[in-house]
């Protein structure tokens, strides 16, 4: 079985408040969302943290897994290998090592493969993603990013 997770992530200001959405399809016809915001965060942390709830969300390591994001900034880390050779310098002088380190672990026991998708080109489920992020980043009462420090 195929899973597909689309991701997208908003922020609104940068830091600001902000929010991620994803949109989960199996080839079996299954389908689910996800979305949830914080109240100071930024962009890049709320794209990467969608993929990685994405990836948590997951049940089963034998699924062929794909990620549809708009974020050139997670897309090309992984296919262009700025991610491991980050992991060797040990991030020094790159954010969000918090998430990017939560990621790692995912990314070797699904092994998805990334790929990047124009944002607001009427992707059907790119679109819904981001209803989603916008949506989640304008609740009430959201709780601080806890990996976020300006």
């Amino acid at each position: 079985m195929k899973v597909t997770i689309y991701t997208d992530g908003a922020a609104s200001g940068n830091p600001g408040p902000g929010g991620y959405g994803v949109v989960m399809e199996s080839s079996a016809g299954h389908r689910k969302e996800l979305s949830g915001g914080f109240a100071r965060t930024t962009n890049n942390r709320m794209e990467l943290l969608a993929v990685i709830k994405g990836l948590q969300a997951l049940k089963s390591t034998e699924h062929q897994v794909q990620v549809v994001s708009d974020s050139k900034y997670v897309v090309d880390a992984i296919n262009k290998g700025w991610l491991r050779n980050w992991v060797q310098k040990g991030f020094k002088d790159k954010k969000n090592p918090d998430l990017w380190r939560k990621l790692l672990p995912l990314l070797d026991r699904y092994r998805p493969i990334f790929t990047w998708v124009k944002g607001h080109n009427n992707h059907p489920q790119n679109e819904r993603c981001d209803a989603l992020a916008v949506a989640a980043s304008k609740g009430l009462n959201l709780p601080p990013d806890p990996g976020y420090s300006d």
